[in-house]
């Protein structure tokens, strides 16, 4: 039998991953970046479905994405969007993230989106640094006032 209090949580969860994505895509929408561009989704459901986990956590969401952004923009200004620097900026976001304290598994899609679509280096501002500042936010106020649940466990 399923415990209510995680039929609850899990509803809420879910029920703020669609409005989150909602945002996303209405922000997306209004910005001119195709939502294939914009590296979140997964964040969402990670942030909003399993707060309790660190990657979950604002460190990692926030600094992973970062992290790894700024790991696919190096690799792509070397390299070019090439298929092999998009697999080597992904491995490289992997160690740089560990290296940081900020995995945040989500954010690895992040170099390839980079790299495959050769975005320039305000790509790191936006969507990247506004949007997990946003999702943070967000997320705090869904799980404070929605979930009645005490996240993040630590903000750094």
């Amino acid at each position: 039998m399923l415990d209510r209090r995680a039929v609850i949580a899990a509803a809420a969860g879910a029920a703020g991953a669609a409005v989150a994505i909602g945002g996303m895509e209405f922000f997306a929408l209004r910005a001119a970046i195709p939502l294939m561009a914009v590296p979140f989704g997964t964040s969402i459901v990670l942030v909003l479905g399993s707060p309790e986990v660190e990657a979950a956590q604002p460190r990692a969401l926030i600094g992973g994405h970062l992290v790894s952004a700024f790991v696919g923009l190096l690799v792509v200004k070397v390299a070019g969007p090439q298929p092999w620097a998009a697999a080597l900026a992904v491995g490289l976001a992997v160690i740089a993230m560990h290296a940081t304290r900020t995995f945040h598994p989500p954010a690895g899609i992040d170099p390839l989106l980079i790299v495959v679509n050769d975005m320039s280096w305000s790509f790191i501002a936006v969507p990247v640094a506004v949007g997990a500042l946003l999702l943070a936010a967000f997320a705090y106020g869904w799980h404070l006032v929605v979930r009645r649940y005490d996240w993040p466990h630590h903000w750094w």
